[in-house]
């Protein structure tokens, strides 16, 4: 566990784990550094597996939370935003997204990812998701939320981004995603969350009744 994981305090055990035996874990016998950016750092370990078996193992480590919002509208829509990808060499449709360094309350990094991407501001926020994203190579772990009452702001994207602003059902959005059409799994995790959400009663009835009815 990272010493920056937000995530890792008192995290709960599940249900079905209790009384099972206590779990080997990998071992570290030491690392170097073999690249960094001002945003991340692989480092290449001599690890040994919980089988025993010694093995090299590269772990590429992140310098910030990873953060997202999913703005949803009072008509029940919501606003994504769209733009090129360079590690996968395609477009994508998504909610807004970005990191917060670690000395930084995630929200806050959330909150300026809202106003800098989609050119919003919110009155009302839930949290969605806590997750590990993906945990076999990476030790990035990642925070959303759910944010309402939006009224707009200017926006004020990074120097590489040109970003497309839409504004869809939350219905359609959901379409989307099972037609492979919306890829990112921040947003499509968040999306699923929020439709739980708006059924189990945990957003106000208001909002969930115009996400899940609006077409």
């Amino acid at each position: 566990m990272s010493d920056h994981d937000p995530l890792g305090e008192d995290r709960p055990v599940p249900a079905w784990a209790e009384g099972l035996p206590a779990p080997v874990p990998w071992q570290d016998l030491g690392h170097r550094v073999v690249h960094e950016t001002p945003w991340m750092t692989v480092t290449q370990h001599d690890a040994v597996a919980p089988t025993g078996r010694q093995v090299a193992y590269g772990v590429l480590r992140f310098r910030t939370v990873a953060t997202g919002v999913l703005p949803v509208h009072a008509d029940g829509t919501v606003t994504l935003v769209g733009q090129s990808r360079f590690a996968r060499a395609n477009y994508s449709w998504e909610m807004p997204e970005g990191g917060a360094p670690f000395d930084e309350d995630p929200l806050a990094g959330a909150m300026r990812e809202l106003a800098e991407e989609a050119g919003l501001k919110a009155g009302s926020w839930k949290r969605a998701l806590a997750i590990e994203v993906s945990n076999s190579i990476t030790d990035e772990i990642g925070q959303t939320w759910i944010a309402w009452d939006l009224s707009p702001v200017p926006v004020a994207p990074d120097p590489t981004e040109v970003i497309t602003i839409v504004r869809v059902p939350f219905t359609q959005l959901l379409k989307e995603i099972e037609r492979g059409a919306v890829l990112d799994s921040f947003t499509v995790a968040t999306a699923y969350r929020a439709y739980h959400m708006a059924r189990e009663g945990l957003l106000p009835g208001w909002l969930a009744h115009a996400m899940l009815t609006r077409v």
